[in-house]
């Protein structure tokens, strides 16, 4: 029986695909023969064949509207949309530390981005009979970390909510949406963490690394999930072998959280 996840010559979208677990995606998807283009508020200024980017601020509608496009322009259509793009830039401190402008910056980030986005696309996937939605969510939505996340968990926790709303509408339609909830990630941005917490508690990169997944209960598994591994699962996802997979949320987590 041959595995192929039928990826050749699909048109995704993919965005926050310059880095982590966005360019993980991108590699693979174009690796199965899609045609690609990646969203990043800076771009390469080249590109291999099959492989487009947009260089758009997403947390924007003018962003937004650049993107789909985009989508149009060099793409002709859409088949697959991976919203990778999230992350969180709120301080420290406690719900307190959280004011209006950190709100709103957490919720258009996390949130406004994915559904600006599918609310142009969409149209097209429905008209056509057929599409795939991946939201990248996390674990932090249900494992919240007080000090610092919250606005982060509370976006993510609206975004997942609303891709289970969502995929009640559209699966009837044709387009199945799913959802991608990781753990902690080995990115760029995880090892500079790592690194800056190792340096403040005199201690190498693997006590930085303990550090973090102690703050998180710890990972069974032992170690962080690596940016390449999300990529397989949201390929798989999206492709032809998961095609009764819809609604639904898929953990990679190492263990994490828990509770099932």
């Amino acid at each position: 029986m041959s595995f192929d996840l039928e990826l050749e010559d699909k048109r995704v979208l993919v965005t926050g695909g310059t880095k982590g677990i966005g360019a993980a995606a991108v590699e693979l998807l174009r690796e199965n023969g899609a045609a690609v283009l990646a969203t990043a508020r800076q771009v390469p200024q080249c590109s291999p064949d099959s492989l487009h980017y947009v260089a758009a601020d997403t947390t924007t509608p003018k962003g937004c509207e650049t993107v789909v496009d985009a989508v149009f322009d060099r793409l002709g259509g859409i088949d697959i949309v991976v919203n990778v793009l999230g992350g969180s830039t709120a301080p420290g401190g406690g719900f307190a530390a959280i004011d209006d402008t950190v709100w709103r910056n957490e919720i258009e980030l996390n949130l406004m981005s994915a559904a600006r986005l599918d609310r142009a696309l969409l149209p097209f996937m429905i008209e056509q009979g057929s599409g795939v939605i991946v939201h990248v969510t996390s674990i932090q939505h249900v494992l919240p970390l007080p000090e610092s996340t919250t606005a982060y968990a509370a976006a993510k926790a609206a975004l997942s909510t609303y891709s289970k709303s969502l995929s009640k509408e559209v699966s009837p339609k044709g387009v199945r949406v799913v959802r991608i909830s990781p753990g902690w990630v080995e990115t760029e941005a995880a090892v500079a963490l790592a690194e800056r917490l190792a340096l403040s508690a005199g201690t190498d990169y693997a006590g930085g690394q303990k550090i973090i997944m102690d703050s998180l209960g710890g990972i069974p598994l032992g170690r962080p999930a690596k940016p390449a591994e999300v990529a397989d699962l949201i390929a798989f996802a999206v492709s032809a072998r998961a095609s009764a997979i819809t609604g639904t949320e898929l953990v990679i987590d190492g263990g994490t959280v828990p509770t099932a």
